[in-house]
């Protein structure tokens, strides 16, 4: 999986970067499939700093979480978090629909 991790209107350390990398990875558990996360983190307004990560996986369309915050982790975690919950629901969605059993019987 491929973990790119930028900033718009600013500039993150690569001490930054690499924490970043190392909390987004986490999103792999959740969801096997997933093939790169995009994190752009913009510091445009620098007292609330936005996060925004894009989920790309295969055979499915992007997933994309937003989050601001007054602060950089805050919106980093909420980001995340979002993103979990999107993973989850698409797992389930994959999982259940190859167990369902239709109501015709031959």
């Amino acid at each position: 999986m491929q973990i790119n991790v930028s900033a718009r209107h600013g500039h993150l350390s690569p001490a930054t970067q690499s924490k970043i990398e190392a909390k987004v990875s986490r999103l792999k558990r959740y969801f096997d499939r997933l093939t790169a996360l995009n994190v752009t983190v913009d510091l445009e307004h620098s007292a609330q700093p936005a996060v925004e990560i894009v989920a790309s996986a295969e055979h499915f369309h992007d997933l994309v979480s937003h989050e601001v915050s007054g602060q950089l982790w805050r919106s980093i975690d909420g980001a995340t978090q979002k993103m979990e919950q999107q993973l989850r629901k698409h797992k389930e969605k994959v999982r259940d629909h190859k167990h369902v059993q239709s109501s015709r019987h031959p």
